[in-house]
């Protein structure tokens, strides 16, 4: 811990994760484009909607590979230096993807949206680090305060797709090429932000009790007693549904768009309301969850992504605003869980276990993640996007079921100890 005086060290804090909250705006501007026009170049590559959903597996494996990662490399080399390198390799995965439209390569341009993928684990690990500098009862306001920074990215990164396309095509290249040249940008500020100002390494200035938190009778690096725990456990499973069910039905809707007649600026207004739905609201999700606990704000974002899969389904499929909504309310029941349930992941865990932690569980929410997203293109060649999103309300049942089972051991937030800043 450094010597300087508490308040020097709570500005700098504040420091940090306005830093953090600035390069998690760049880095998911870059990915959202990425992603918004993934499924549409792998069906017009292969012919297929059995394979569009192939982009969007690859960008989350991608994202399984570079939480652990970068992880273990936030564990030997500081968090800076972890976050730089995931921001890097997602430049040259860009880079990968703008040469695979091109040469229209579908290979290619898995390989390039793997590598997109690990440089996103930077902004998703860029949550856990705001969250390490702050005591328990402030851990889900500064969490969410991180994932607001998205909410930049949410709103330009979908509306880029036109913009970036008209300027690809005035220099001779493919159209859906431009979503992945604006990447390369967007996502090589970010690395140059953190390497300038992402100063000093967020790990020095950790909270005294992230360090060392009582609550915790796990020995260090076990990860397998830390998987008993039932407040990991349970904020496990619900981010790993929680972010199925939202893939399911979020990697489909751009095809089922524009098969259905809709051209790129419908697409992008509604991946935008989705993205916004997203992060927007993070640091209202943050403060009911510092203000009510993880599991009530858990089971309210489970409801709410029950409710958007079900609007989904029955919405005319043109991009108006009954899909709108529903992409947006799908967006919103994600954020509350994810943020909510990423604050329960921090309790009764000390830092050093922690990292490894974290790394673990963003690998298991994006492997799983990666074969919902192959599986909503293979569902919706077989069936309908109708059916897929039905699918995506049914499968909410499981974490409800379980939040529910364990109410009585998850709600007792009190016995963790609560720490001043």
């Amino acid at each position: 811990m450094t010597a300087a005086p508490k308040a020097d060290r709570l500005a700098q804090r504040r420091h940090l994760v306005r830093v953090l909250f600035s390069g998690v705006a760049l880095g998911s501007s870059g990915h959202i484009a990425a992603i918004t026009v993934g499924t549409i170049v792998a069906q017009q590559l292969t012919g297929s909607s059995a394979w569009s959903g192939t982009p969007g597996a690859t960008v989350v494996f991608g994202s399984a590979t570079g939480s652990v990662l970068v992880s273990a490399l936030m564990a030997r080399r500081g968090r800076r230096t972890g976050l730089i390198a995931g921001y890097l390799t997602a430049a040259l995965g860009s880079l990968g993807a703008v040469l695979a439209v091109v040469v229209a390569s579908l290979p290619l341009l898995l390989a390039a949206t793997f590598l997109l993928g690990f440089g996103n684990s930077s902004s998703q690990l860029a949550r856990y680090t705001a969250a390490d500098l702050y005591p328990l009862h402030r851990r889900a306001s500064a969490l969410g305060t991180v994932v607001w920074g998205s909410t930049i990215g949410a709103v330009i990164g979908p509306n880029l797709v036109g913009f970036a396309g008209d300027m690809a095509g005035g220099i001779g290249l493919p159209i859906l090429a431009g979503a992945y040249l604006a990447t390369v940008g967007f996502t090589s500020l970010a690395a140059l932000l953190y390497a300038l100002a992402l100063r000093p390494d967020p790990y020095e200035l950790a909270d005294a009790s992230s360090r060392h938190d009582p609550a915790t009778s796990v020995p260090a690096g076990s990860l397998f007693e830390l998987l008993r725990r039932p407040r990991v456990r349970a904020a496990l499973i619900v981010m790993v549904a929680s972010q199925v069910v939202m893939t399911l039905v979020m990697t489909m809707t751009p095809l089922h768009i524009r098969e259905h007649g809709g051209d790129l600026g419908a697409v992008g207004f509604v991946l935008s309301a989705h993205t916004f739905g997203m992060y927007a609201l993070a640091p209202l999700s943050g403060r009911l969850s510092d203000r009510f606990g993880s599991p009530m704000v858990i089971l309210g974002g489970l409801a709410t992504l029950g409710l958007a899969a079900l609007v989904a389904a029955g919405a005319p499929p043109d991009g108006g605003w009954l899909l709108t909504l529903a992409l947006f309310l799908l967006g919103y029941g994600w954020n509350l869980s994810f943020v909510a349930g990423s604050a329960m992941l921090t309790q009764g865990v000390s830092l050093a276990e922690r990292i490894r932690l974290q790394g673990a569980t963003d690998a298991t929410i994006w492997s799983s993640a990666a074969f919902s997203s192959i599986g909503s293109g293979l569902i919706v060649a077989a069936a309908s996007y109708t059916v897929l999103g039905l699918l995506g309300a049914l499968l909410v049942s499981v974490p409800v079921l379980m939040m529910l089972a364990y109410r009585s051991r998850l709600s007792a937030d009190a016995d963790l100890p609560q720490v001043g800043a």
